[in-house]
């Protein structure tokens, strides 16, 4: 009689958002740098542009860029690379990765962790921030810049429902691709040349733009957990309403911090995975 198991990964992903799930608010902070009021800005500069139909994405870069200029081009590619060496992780971040490591690997030395980043902000912050060596990947919008290194556009924008495309490429282990047909992110790989399957990522994020990878995790039996830090955990359900579909494994509170349910969460997450892992590794006599 042939036995049919899951096909055996070692790999597990921890995906995470960057604004408001690891950091402060990008944008916040960087219009604060600037000296400007970050509601007041959002509410007269930002809002105006979605109520005419803007994308919010759009709008928000638009925006900032506008404010750049009008501040004789101040928002720089080096002035983003340093914003991004100066900003503090939440409390905790910084320890949070080796945590996770370790107790995989306690769990099943033959476990790899790998952690991503994807988000709807500017990567480029990510990019030049303390914990950036962390990840092994890191997507988001970034700027395109002039001769003396000024912001004139976005180059390349990641929205709510593409964050999705990058889970793909994270569960087939492209590095890059060309939408040239050959690497297509969406296509159909079997499962054993998977780099992780989709089940075995953990994704982390704080609000509306994760709802499309919550429910692309639950989809796939990979696991969501969501994040929320001025509101209640009732507050943010109703404010994002949030369907079956979208459902998370928790809603912990954006707290890094060592004995903290959001660590528990992430530590519970990693170790159900470890002895999964370990389960298929007995099936095929590793």
């Amino acid at each position: 009689m042939t036995v049919s198991t899951k096909i055996l990964s070692n790999r597990i992903a921890i995906v995470f958002d960057f604004d408001d799930t690891l950091v402060p608010d990008t944008v916040d902070s960087l219009l604060e740098s600037l000296g400007i009021d970050a509601l007041k800005f959002r509410q007269e500069k930002i809002q105006p542009l979605i109520n005419k139909g803007w994308d919010k994405i759009l709008a928000r870069f638009y925006a900032l860029i506008a404010e750049s200029k009008r501040q004789n081009n101040k928002i720089t590619q080096e002035y983003i690379a340093r914003f991004g060496q100066e900003l503090a992780p939440f409390d905790g971040v910084t320890k949070m990765f080796d945590h996770l490591q370790k107790r995989a690997h306690e769990l099943n030395p033959k476990v790899e962790v790998e952690f991503y980043l994807i988000t709807c902000g500017m990567v480029e912050i990510a990019r030049n921030n303390c914990i950036a060596p962390n990840f092994k990947a890191m997507w988001g919008c970034e700027f395109s810049y002039g001769d003396r290194g000024e912001v004139e556009f976005l180059k390349k924008i990641v929205t709510h429902t593409e964050k999705t495309r990058y889970l793909f490429q994270i569960a087939k282990g492209f590095d890059d691709y060309q939408d040239d047909g050959k690497t297509f992110v969406y296509r159909d790989l079997p499962p054993e040349e998977l780099h992780i399957p989709l089940r075995q990522v953990i994704y982390v994020g704080d609000g509306e733009s994760d709802i499309p990878c919550f429910s692309l995790m639950n989809q796939e039996q990979g696991t969501a957990i969501a994040l929320y830090k001025d509101s209640t955990p009732e507050e943010w359900g109703q404010e994002l309403k949030i369907t079956q579909s979208q459902r998370v494994a928790n809603l912990a509170p954006v707290d890094y911090s060592e004995n903290s349910e959001l660590m528990q969460s992430l530590t519970l997450a990693v170790e159900s995975l470890c002895k999964q892992i370990s389960l298929q590794q007995l099936s095929v006599g590793e």
